[in-house]
């Protein structure tokens, strides 16, 4: 089991914990000040300037305290996976125990992963919106360099994401430093503006809010999709939860966030109140002095960078899960780092990520037209972790009906406020956001049910563990030096890999390991309940492991584990035995045919078997094996 470090009050730890959180769990909500007051003040054309203001601002302190504290950190942080949180952490926790017979994957599942989906196209505008914004900065300085700002977003996220193979370690050592001084700075910004502009401060009163959505309810829509983009990044507080844990992560929140953001907001307000006038972006425009407004855009480059990252570690760590838990084919999972099983590479999602956020810089131009995008992503993953949430309180949690909806209908009813005030924007962005979704709920559900199509048709009816011993001891069947393992689907029977070698050579090796590998619905499995060893007698041995879908499968050291428990092999002597599933459509699945044919198209390039159990290739030994769907 996986425990967050927890150092001690006085442990330099702690600092250092609490910088790598504002980092890397609070990159992206840092950020929106960047765009979210701007985008609320562009959804009031023609209203009252003090309304306007107070009314806005309003919104925004409250939809922080609403969203980020009372809903995360209050209530969705606690329900953790053995210390991990995640998406995927609510669809263990909630898992669905009565699939749907025609597709094999549960309605509520399908929901989650829909949320999940929703993820995969946050990590996509996340670094183009966070970039375009901050390298717009440099309009402020001058407006002739507005034609520059596309170029030069599209330059920084290439190199974002061609570093990305050397490691989070490396590139996020500065991480934390940056963004105390990133947080630091916008709150001094803020209270400069306030201590100019005291009247502010009336917009800590919620009745301004209310005030501007009932006065102007026409703009109250698209009001609300502007402050929906200051609550952005709330999903990092739960995806980091086991890097963090749940204390630092509230901490960091309390002590330097929240202060840093409210201060921002305020002072953004009392500029804009001074300046009634002015269509200027009043982050920018909080530099008391023009020279300033330089410096205070390369800061915000690196604090948008930082955001970035956060966003595409995280696409990695989601991927992964998903693999391992059955929802996506398997890529290739480099770790950075030998201390840090968390921190990884995907080269295939890295590229993906990386030409779809450019593509997207490109097309939209600016953080403006982007935000409709951003906001449909965000609040649709909102609204989906509350479902999952509600899952989870009343079947794992208890919760009586009542107490379990109250709660989270109140969650339910400022998500689907905020979702329903960007679903105007569909025609404006939000259709990339959904159309990424989409293609990837397709992508994970068809994958999910053909793989246990698979399973029920072709490895239900195995020849059993009687009938093996029979076969073992055949006098037709020579028994030859060595160990040979024969990976199963199953954790019962005999696979049938073994079936076709025995078959085609009428032999086995004197020792005969039938390997199985599971996901367990945890994020770890401790080393001491890795595997259960099983003596079927005559040299044959069962091993059924599982891992963590936080984890990555390591045979090669599995087999050192076994080995060690009694069992006569020798690695370099070992040869692995593989089933190449050869998909062929036109069979009587239940499946749809564009199904069936995108799961074969999918398993002919998903990454092979052999490496995503890192087993050495010269060992191994695959025999062919015809699927009809």
């Amino acid at each position: 089991m996986r425990v967050p470090p927890q150092p001690s009050a006085r442990s330099p730890l702690r600092l250092a914990f609490s910088l790598g959180a504002l980092g890397i769990v609070y990159g992206d909500i840092g950020t929106s000040p960047l765009y979210a007051v701007a985008a609320c003040f562009r959804a009031l054309p023609g209203v009252d300037r003090t309304l306007a203001v107070l009314g806005s601002i309003s919104l925004i302190l409250w939809a922080l305290l609403l969203v980020v504290v009372f809903k995360y950190i209050v209530f969705i942080i606690r329900a953790d996976n053995r210390g991990e949180g995640g998406i995927f952490a609510l669809l263990a926790l909630a898992a669905e125990r009565r699939p749907v017979v025609k597709t094999g994957v549960g309605l509520a599942t399908i929901v989650i992963l829909a949320g999940a989906a929703l993820l995969f196209g946050d990590g996509v505008i996340t670094p183009a919106i966070s970039v375009l914004s901050a390298a717009e900065g440099f309009k402020a300085i001058d407006p002739a360099f507005g034609r520059w700002v596309v170029p030069i977003a599209t330059v920084i996220l290439a190199a974002l994401f061609r570093i990305q193979h050397k490691g989070t370690e490396r590139i996020g050592r500065c991480f934390g430093p940056v963004m105390l001084v990133w947080f630091a700075t916008i709150g001094l910004l803020g209270l400069g503006q306030i201590v100019q502009t005291p009247d502010v401060l009336r917009a800590i009163d919620p009745r301004w809010g209310f005030r501007v959505l009932t006065h102007f309810p026409g703009t109250a829509m698209a009001l609300l999709g502007g402050v929906v983009l200051a609550v952005t990044g709330t999903e990092a507080l739960y995806a980091d939860l086991g890097h963090f844990g749940r204390r630092r992560i509230s901490d960091t929140w309390f002590v330097a966030v929240l202060p840093a953001l409210a201060l921002n907001y305020l002072g953004q307000g009392a500029w804009a109140l001074a300046h009634p006038n002015s269509s200027a972006n009043p982050f920018f425009a909080l530099a008391p002095a023009p020279w300033l407004i330089g410096p205070l855009t390369l800061l915000s480059i690196a604090a948008a960078i930082i955001a970035s990252q956060a966003l595409i570690s995280g696409t990695y760590s989601l991927t992964r899960q998903a693999i391992q838990l059955g929802y996506l084919p398997r890529l290739t999972v480099l770790h950075t780092n030998p201390d840090e099983r968390g921190q990884i590479f995907l080269p295939f999602i890295n590229a993906a990520l990386g030409i779809a956020s450019i593509c997207t810089v490109i097309g939209f131009e600016s953080s403006d037209a982007l935000a409709s995008a951003y906001g449909l992503a965000v609040t649709g993953t909102m609204l989906v972790t509350t479902f999952a949430f509600y899952r989870v309180v009343r079947r794992r949690w208890r919760w009586s009906w009542w107490h379990a909806g109250l709660i989270c209908g109140g969650f339910a009813l400022i998500d689907g406020a905020f979702l329903a005030a960007n679903l105007p924007k569909i025609a404006e962005g939000g259709w990339l956001p959904l159309t990424i979704a989409a293609a990837l709920l397709l992508v994970m559900h068809t994958w999910k049910a053909a793989k246990l199509e698979i399973s029920r048709r072709i490895y239900a009816n195995e020849v059993t563990e009687d009938e093996l011993g029979l076969i073992v001891r055949s006098p037709r069947v020579h028994r030859v030096q060595g160990c040979g393992v024969f990976m199963a689907g199953m954790p019962r029977g005999t696979p049938l890999v073994l079936l076709h070698h025995v078959k085609s050579n009428r032999a086995l090796p004197e020792t005969v390991i039938i390997l199985s590998v599971a996901t367990a619905e945890v994020p770890a499995v401790d080393a001491a309940a890795r595997f259960v060893l099983t003596d079927l007698h005559y040299g044959v041995w069962r091993v059924v492991a599982q891992y963590g879908y936080m984890e990555s499968p390591n045979v090669s050291a599995l087999l050192e584990a076994v080995r060690a428990r009694g069992v006569p092999l020798s690695l370099p002597q070992t040869t692995f035995y593989f089933n190449r599933e050869a998909v062929v459509s036109g069979g009587a699945s239940i499946l749809w045919e564009w199904q069936k044919s995108l799961y074969a198209f999918l398993s002919r390039n998903a990454r092979p078997v052999r490496d995503y159990y890192q087993i050495p290739p010269n060992q191994i030994i695959e025999i062919g094996l015809p699927v009809q769907l």
